[in-house]
């Protein structure tokens, strides 16, 4: 399983807690997080920022779905010419 710092479990729960007490904010648009996920990613978000270790981001499957077909038609392209 992946391993996170204790930094970066902290800043979870911090990001967490704030949510509970309905004090945290998005970026930009600064609307209330209401999200128990979204909460999660912004503390791994200040994390990585603050140079704690989290483990790389997972990508979806609609990105490796993409990124197959990227392939396969950069395939097709180079064999006609």
């Amino acid at each position: 399983m992946a391993r996170y710092s204790k930094a970066s479990s902290r800043k979870v729960k911090r990001a967490m807690h704030e949510r509970k007490s309905g004090t945290l904010r998005s970026g930009r648009s600064g609307k209330k997080v209401t999200s128990r996920k979204q909460a999660i990613a912004i503390g791994l978000s200040e994390a990585r920022r603050s140079g704690a270790h989290v483990p790389a981001r997972s990508r979806g499957k609609s990105a490796k779905k993409k990124s197959a077909a990227a392939r396969r038609g950069a395939r097709r392209s180079s064999r006609s010419g």
